[in-house]
């Protein structure tokens, strides 16, 4: 077994470990690393998954975000002047433009490595990343980091963020004109980063990013392109940590798309 191997075995058993697997009951071992088919259209209100080698685009052509604000003077000026993620993060916590930050602790900006060719985003903060200003560090952050080491990835590898920067009061789900609002700096984040694949939790990240109305359980298992200038990201959406501690059951379905995106890491390193 290669060191990435063990790694990678090692965050599995630390992810079972957190299910609450506490027994083996087969006499025979599984290789939990190898994808397993989806089930049949007819056992699932979703489609099935497209081959790893399939990118699908958007039924409808993605307008710029950059140009769907909710507020435009609120934003500034050009966007296109900010050349780094340090100077975006001090122009995003400058932002008045979103009504989230009056109620919110901390600018919750991002966490993970400004060089990963891996980003991921979320929906919003909750209350443990509006207290420490990042993102995915409470109950869901912890099962994601658990989730990322299963396919032998870590902070240091990945690039966190979320569709806004502000937490909703009570943990609410953001409204439109909210997500509108924060849409020119993700773009830009986006761009600024250049990641090689994107991942998107959950079905709010999932829609607003990629601009679609389907749902989560339709979206996931899926590769999609989020159109980024003159390139082409590899998107993969997938089921949100908070969901998945709350339905448990449905982590199969997190699990085969963890084993898409070790697939396509794979491919692209080889």
């Amino acid at each position: 077994m290669t060191g990435s191997q063990a790694k990678a075995a090692a965050g599995l058993l630390s992810w079972y470990e957190a299910m609450g697997v506490d027994e083996a009951i087969g006499d025979v071992a599984v290789d939990r690393f190898a994808a397993a088919p989806e089930p049949r259209p007819e056992a699932r209100a979703d489609t099935p998954a497209k081959s790893r080698a399939t990118l699908e685009k958007p039924r409808a052509n993605r307008s710029d975000p950059r140009a769907r604000s909710a507020d435009p003077s609120s934003s500034p000026a050009s966007l296109d002047q900010v050349t780094t993620l340090a100077e975006l993060e001090a122009l995003v916590a400058q932002f008045e433009g979103c009504a989230l930050k009056r109620t919110a602790k901390n600018t919750c900006f991002s966490r993970g490595s400004d060089t990963a060719k891996i980003m991921l985003i979320g929906e919003a903060p909750g209350r443990d990343e509006d207290i420490q200003g990042k993102p995915f560090v409470g109950r869901a952050g912890k099962l994601l980091d658990r989730m990322l080491a299963a396919i032998g990835l870590d902070e240091s590898s990945v690039y966190i963020t979320n569709t806004i920067y502000w937490r909703p009061p009570g943990n609410r789900t953001p409204t439109a004109l909210e997500i509108e609002s924060c849409a020119p700096f993700l773009a830009r984040q986006i761009e600024l980063l250049a990641p090689d694949v994107m991942v998107l939790l959950g079905g709010a990240a999932a829609k607003s990013t990629l601009n679609v109305t389907e749902g989560i359980m339709r979206l996931r298992g899926k590769w999609k392109i989020y159109q980024c200038g003159d390139r082409d990201i590899p998107t993969l959406a997938t089921l949100h940590p908070a969901y998945l501690l709350r339905k448990p059951e449905e982590k199969r379905y997190a699990w085969r798309d963890l084993l898409m995106l070790k697939a396509r890491l794979e491919e692209t390193r080889s």
